[in-house]
């Protein structure tokens, strides 16, 4: 059933021109990803798999990619909960978010240590290593959310 809901919205988003008596109205069309300000680097590995309908495999290889740009950024051979608790550790960050320079700074980079971790935990690792996985459009698009905000908030780190 998702999957037909999808094809509509493709179709739909595609019709763009809309005529009532002699007023010929345009819309824009918006993919979902462009609605939701997907980060662009999500867009490169994971809409192609989104538009085709294979959601569950878009979510996974967009936090593969978030993996991978951290351990990269860190230098770090490591990968999943463990590369994030340890690269963002508040203590001796070796990606450092925020300045650090008192407790609220301390508690931020530790709860992004958590999202980082959580988000490996909870939403990679079941479609990395579990068969038959399936997400629906919204829970796709909700997890590529989440993704983005922590790309963005990698862009914006202190340090390296």
């Amino acid at each position: 059933m998702d999957r037909k809901i999808f094809q509509f919205e493709k179709i739909a988003r595609k019709v763009g021109r809309l005529s009532v008596g002699s007023v010929e109205f345009v819309t824009e069309e918006l993919h979902p990803f462009d609605e939701r300000n997907v980060h662009p680097q999500i867009g490169n590995v994971s809409k192609k798999l989104f538009d085709d309908g294979h959601f569950a495999q878009a979510t996974f290889e967009a936090f593969k990619h978030v993996d991978n740009l951290v351990a990269k950024v860190s230098n770090e051979n490591k990968s999943g909960y463990k590369l994030m608790m340890d690269v963002f550790n508040e203590n001796t960050p070796k990606i450092q978010l925020t300045n650090l320079s008192n407790t609220s700074e301390k508690d931020e980079q530790k709860g992004y240590s958590f999202l980082f971790a959580g988000s490996m935990m909870a939403i990679r690792n079941p479609r990395g290593h579990d068969v038959g996985n399936s997400d629906s459009i919204e829970q796709c698009l909700d997890h590529l959310c989440l993704a983005s905000l922590l790309l963005r908030r990698l862009d914006e780190r202190q340090n390296p």
